[in-house]
């Protein structure tokens, strides 16, 4: 299937990237299936567009309806450049996490805004004679993710700003000892796909944001049990109401369009190193969602 057209395509403001046991979302009002092959190649899932409490909004499952994509054989390439090629702005992205801290309990909701990435995957738009290197000091969105944050405090859920989400490669769940050294790395969460997500969206210059949604202890716990499918499962029946509750709320009382105090739409400003007329004709038309404004010379690379 070829790559969808730009102007064939629905304009949708916000993304949002369901994880393990939110697959879908109520209230989406004029809903229509889109399903498109990227120049990454297909996305996980086709994606749910319509009407969320008056936004336009984009749903994808990122494991696929009934959940059957490893975390590492995700195409999180083509998710995220779908959405660029939506024309979405903003990503808000829900995870299953096992906790790393005491004080961060199962059913607790973190909104992380570090991670520390071992996985060894495909996690960048760039190559094929066209290179970049873009910052990822501060890979959250703060913007969207206080705004998240402060849906949940009015929701008087249990909720934590900050912390760092160490992205596994999966899909086994950590040894005890892995487990204990991510703690005495100050990692707050632990999970297998969102730090892959960020670079994306940087990359592509998406405000992005992740709600984790705390199941377990992991496996450093003394009392409680080490984690388990069964455990995460029962977990996820509480928390996605509470998940789902912040979004339609949020989703709300966002600004039509980004107000400027974040700098994810200018994340790629003097990123790319390769000379315009030295990138492949290919790499230019693969990447222009992405590259074009700089590559017109609207902006600089």
């Amino acid at each position: 299937m070829a790559a969808a057209k730009k102007e064939k395509l629905p304009h949708v403001e916000i993304g949002i990237l369901g994880g393990t046991g939110f697959y879908e979302i109520e209230g989406i009002e004029s809903i229509e299936e889109v399903k498109f092959e990227t120049p990454f190649g297909k996305t996980s899932d086709a994606f749910i567009i319509g009407s969320l409490e008056g936004r336009r909004v984009a749903f994808l499952s990122r494991h696929g309806r009934g959940h059957k994509i490893l975390p590492s054989k995700i195409n999180y390439r083509a998710n995220i450049y779908g959405f660029k090629m939506l024309g979405v702005e903003r990503i808000i992205s829900v995870n299953s996490v096992g906790s790393l801290k005491e004080q961060i309990k199962p059913r607790d909701i973190v909104f992380s805004d570090q991670f520390f990435d071992r996985t060894h995957r495909e996690n960048s738009f760039f190559g094929e004679g066209i290179t970049a290197h873009v910052s990822l000091a501060y890979p959250i969105c703060p913007d969207l993710s206080r705004a998240l944050f402060n849906t949940g405090e009015e929701l008087k859920l249990r909720v934590h700003q900050g912390g760092t989400y160490i992205c596994i490669e999966g899909p086994a769940f950590s040894s005890r000892a892995e487990s204990n050294i991510y703690r005495s790395w100050d990692c707050s969460v632990i999970g297998m796909t969102s730090a892959t997500e960020a670079k994306l969206c940087r990359e592509a210059e998406l405000c992005y944001a992740t709600m984790n949604l705390v199941c377990d202890y992991d496996a450093w716990h003394e009392v409680e049990e080490p984690v388990t499918v069964e455990m995460v499962l029962e977990s996820m029946k509480q928390n996605i109401h509470s998940a789902k509750a912040i979004i339609k709320k949020a989703v709300a009382s966002l600004p039509p369009q980004r107000e400027g105090r974040c700098e994810c739409d200018r994340a790629l400003k003097n990123c790319i190193v390769t000379q315009p007329d030295s990138i492949p004709e290919e790499s230019k038309e693969k990447l222009r969602y992405i590259i074009e404004k700089y590559i017109k010379g609207n902006e600089e690379a």
